[in-house]
């Protein structure tokens, strides 16, 4: 069942909602960005997130494929999320799931994980080793 959960960076600059449906699950991967920040995250379609302050405060970053946006609080560095576009998903958001304020532990505790192998861009296998993410 889809929530609407509201977040924000850590100096609350960028603030926004996003629809989310915990039960189809969160995500990590072992790509060099999301290794190094520990970046947890929910897909969402492109209309399930709402920026509803500070979209002037945020920063793109983009590496690699170049496939995804990577946003960033200019003032705190805090990633709330990226977008991006695939063949199989269309237009998405990844939320950083750390990054809503009315998501309870129990809640997060309780949706199910997916790994992907990003770091050798097989994104559908997961990788052999998880316990790090």
């Amino acid at each position: 069942m889809k929530n609407t959960f509201h977040g924000s960076c850590h100096c609350s600059a960028v603030r926004f909602e996003a629809d989310i449906d915990l039960d189809h699950g969160t995500s990590k991967c072992n790509c060099s960005l999301c290794a190094k920040t520990r970046f947890w995250k929910a897909f969402v379609d492109e209309n399930a997130l709402r920026i509803t302050a500070g979209a002037n405060h945020l920063t793109e970053y983009q590496f690699g494929s170049r496939t995804i946006v990577h946003f960033f609080c200019r003032t705190c560095g805090i990633k709330p999320f990226g977008c991006g576009e695939t063949a199989d998903m269309g237009v998405f958001y990844a939320i950083n799931v750390a990054c809503l304020d009315d998501l309870t532990p129990e809640e997060l505790l309780s949706a199910p994980v997916e790994y992907q192998d990003g770091k050798h861009d097989h994104w559908e296998r997961q990788p052999a080793e998880i316990r790090h993410l």
